[in-house]
């Protein structure tokens, strides 16, 4: 191992193990970082005053932190695949990478990638660097496949968890039990595209976990989408005659938030349309919706989706394996938890 991989190596588990030490000491939340006339302000101040402000950021060093330690993860497969079939790292990709590499382009095929490159350059004095850019291209994507691969193989367990932060539930819709081992928290926008775009994945995610999941719904109106707000007032003014969920679904949906199109969605849906036209117009739902908007703005949001999953903060354009991957730790987390404060045989004696 290079001298920079075992220095990524040390930070990466001095992050992974710095909680857990300052945990068993106890100091950790009670270390002094400043002193105002006389008056100690701890970690544990900070965090109980300001934890909300500094979400985003831990966020952003949460996300570096991921990206390290997946990158450490991969080459501690390479090793390990190399070690048991007993050669070096760079001979394992050198068989299983770099001899099934395609064939360098053709002279014309070169000439047709330069054509549509935007430079004034000519093509002899890039071709030398437009051939070794596709060559590190294809390296990179086969060492990908098949670093892919030798995960899809192994067991993998990620301690690292994202920021944590307190999400009130008392009084969200929720779909599932408010006791369930993961309560998986989303702040989204009708009109965000990319809330549109993970709604099924949510309910995929349900199926799959059943009983151990919870979804909880809250509002996040973004300013920028005009349609947002009243959609969400329209979801709750279902849900007030028993209809959140299925409004919830249908705008997702069908993406018609229009009032118009709000009022003969409750229709089809069978509610009391005078009752719920008056619920809309009259603004009965709106104090809700902006209670949401308020915690979401005290949290530090700054984009639609954001989830947290028993507290756990992350953000954007995820995927299903990330959804999945968070329900995962945090169940194992749960168990990990029961089994440690379970009584044993002896003390039920």
């Amino acid at each position: 191992m290079s001298f920079a991989r075992k220095l990524l190596f040390a930070a990466c588990i001095l992050t992974l193990l710095t909680p857990a030490l300052l945990a068993q000491t106890g100091n950790g939340s009670a270390a002094t970082i400043a002193t105002v006339n006389g008056q100690n302000l701890t970690f544990a101040d900070l965090d109980r005053q300001e934890n909300n402000k500094l979400l985003q950021s831990r966020y952003t060093y949460y996300e570096a932190q991921r990206k390290a330690l997946d990158d450490l993860i991969d080459q501690q497969l390479l090793e390990q695949q190399a070690r048991k079939e007993n050669i070096t790292v760079d001979q394992l990709i050198d068989r299983e990478v770099k001899s099934k590499l395609p064939a360098d382009p053709t002279e014309e095929q070169l000439r047709v990638t330069y054509e549509v490159l935007d430079t004034d350059q000519p093509f002899d004095a890039i071709r030398g660097k437009l051939l070794d850019h596709i060559r590190e291209t294809r390296l990179s994507k086969g060492k990908a496949a098949y670093v892919k691969q030798l995960r899809s193989q192994a067991t993998i367990a990620i301690a690292l968890e994202p920021p944590h932060a307190n999400v009130e539930v008392a009084n969200a819709m929720i779909k599932g039990s408010p006791s369930a081992q993961v309560v998986l928290v989303e702040f989204a926008d009708y009109q965000c595209p990319y809330c549109q775009k993970i709604h099924p994945e949510l309910d995929k995610l349900k199926q799959e976990f059943g009983d151990k999941l919870s979804i909880v719904y809250k509002d996040y109106p973004l300013p920028m989408h005009p349609h947002a707000e009243k959609a969400a007032e329209a979801a709750r003014c279902a849900g007030a005659q028993g209809k959140f969920w299925e409004f919830h679904d249908m705008l997702f949906t069908e993406k018609k938030l229009e009032i118009s199109d709000l009022k003969q969605q409750a229709r089809e849906l069978k509610l009391d349309g005078s009752k719920f036209d008056k619920c809309l117009d009259n603004g009965e739902q709106a104090a809700a919706v902006q209670s949401d908007l308020a915690e979401g703005k005290k949290l530090g949001l700054n984009a639609t989706p954001s989830f947290f999953v028993n507290g756990h903060y992350f953000s954007g354009a995820v995927s299903y394996a990330t959804l999945r991957d968070m329900v995962h730790q945090q169940l194992t987390t749960s168990l990990s938890s029961s089994k440690e404060t379970s009584p044993t045989e002896s003390s039920l004696r």
